[in-house]
């Protein structure tokens, strides 16, 4: 078998190659003996050094494999042991690549956070925070436990938010289409017998053939203007600007607002409590909860908080008065600080918001269902009015 190797040499340099062997086992010792410190080792064009259709690892699957080290660790195997374990088991190959690299670098001397930093797309700076602090503290298969329990709420919580975003984003695209049917397939079938001598149209008969006829006759016009709207708002995302500019349009929008602002938050507050919890510095906790908000002003709300409690102040003071921060929220904080379990406190107060998002889905998704219906009642119905006011007045028998 040949396997794609990355190593680093007694004087830190950094080569790639390939090595023939029967096994990763046998690849890792061959470099070894040339006094090399494997770094990363797959077979060839199998998954993570660049195969570029390498199958994607889920967020599940992260949680599946967190969840069992945790046990395995917690019952006396060793890191190695576990991820070997883990691997020889593991079904896609992405991941397993990835849990035998991590195996190699930890027998190899390296911190199982410091392995864990080299695969950012599978492990995010909260994963390797809490596993560098509990490195620290001694308590891996607790933490890993507690990670995997992070991870799963997180998981939830996003998929009930996608789960009340689809069915208006599926109204929406149904109206779209069924506008764009009507005016360009339905409507122009009438065009001849509307444009007879003598017909007189309906004001809104004649705004819709207009419409229809702009649609048909300058379809490429509408297709740039499409093509380029979708281009602009994927450009925006990738810029602060345009970031901030969606960001505060998600949070201040009727109906759904509310919605993004308590996800926001719950997300910070359980990195927050989280993150206490596990011995992680508060200026770490705070950063990471900044990093993970999914929104660019509550991430700069935190920002602001950290260099308040730099500068001596407490959070709870940092908070008071931005409108982003609920006002019972800031009095929890203030307790928490008070009391010295502010762990506690976030801990709770992130359970009360999941409690909250719950209710605000189930309240959004109430109100947000008859008002798409009767969107599309309106703009349906309007379209069949238009079409047979017109055939009424031509079935009437002309006056005298």
């Amino acid at each position: 078998m040949e396997f794609a190797y990355k190593v680093r040499d007694p004087l830190a340099n950094i080569h790639r190659g390939r090595i023939e062997a029967a096994s990763v086992d046998e690849a890792t010792q061959l470099l070894r003996q040339d006094g090399f410190h494997v770094l990363e080792l797959l077979e060839a064009g199998s998954g993570t050094l660049g195969g570029l259709f390498a199958r994607r690892v889920r967020r599940t699957e992260i949680i599946y494999v967190t969840s069992q080290l945790a046990l395995m660790i917690e019952t006396g195997i060793t890191i190695s042991v576990a991820l070997e374990s883990i691997a020889s088991q593991e079904e896609n190959p992405t991941l397993r690549d990835v849990l035998l690299q991590l195996k190699n670098t930890v027998e190899g001397g390296g911190d199982f956070s410091t392995a864990l930093a080299e695969f950012p797309q599978h492990f995010d700076a909260t994963y390797v925070s809490l596993v560098r602090a509990s490195e620290q503290s001694g308590q891996l298969a607790e933490m890993l436990e507690r990670i995997a329990g992070y991870l799963t709420k997180e998981m939830d919580t996003r998929a009930k938010i996608r789960g009340a975003l689809a069915y208006p984003t599926v109204m929406f695209c149904i109206a779209v289409a069924v506008t764009f049917f009507l005016l360009t397939v339905i409507l122009p079938k009438f065009e001849p017998m509307f444009n007879r001598p003598g017909v007189d149209l309906p004001g809104i008969t004649v705004a819709l053939m207009s419409t229809s006829q702009v649609l048909l006759g300058y379809w490429y016009a509408w297709l740039g203007i499409v093509l380029a709207l979708v281009g602009g708002l994927l450009y925006a995302r990738r810029t602060a600007s345009g970031r901030k500019a969606i960001d505060w349009l998600k949070i201040k929008m009727p109906i759904l607002g509310p919605l993004f602002r308590k996800a926001a938050i719950s997300r910070s507050i359980r990195t927050l409590g989280t993150m206490i919890a596990s011995g992680v510095s508060m200026l770490d906790a705070l950063q990471l909860s900044a990093d993970v908000a999914g929104n660019y002003h509550y991430r700069q709300l935190w920002l602001h908080v950290i260099d308040e409690v730099t500068a001596g102040r407490q959070i709870c003071e940092s908070v008071a008065g931005n409108p982003l921060m609920p006002t019972t929220l800031v009095q929890m904080i203030s307790a928490g600080e008070t009391t010295g379990k502010l762990d506690m406190v976030f801990d709770r107060v992130s359970v009360y918001f999941d409690n909250e998002i719950d209710a605000t889905i189930k309240s959004t998704t109430s109100m947000l269902e008859p008002i798409m219906i009767t969107a599309m009642g309106v703009v349906v119905g309007g379209i069949g009015i238009a079409l047979l006011l017109p055939i009424f007045s031509l079935s009437r028998p002309p006056s005298h």
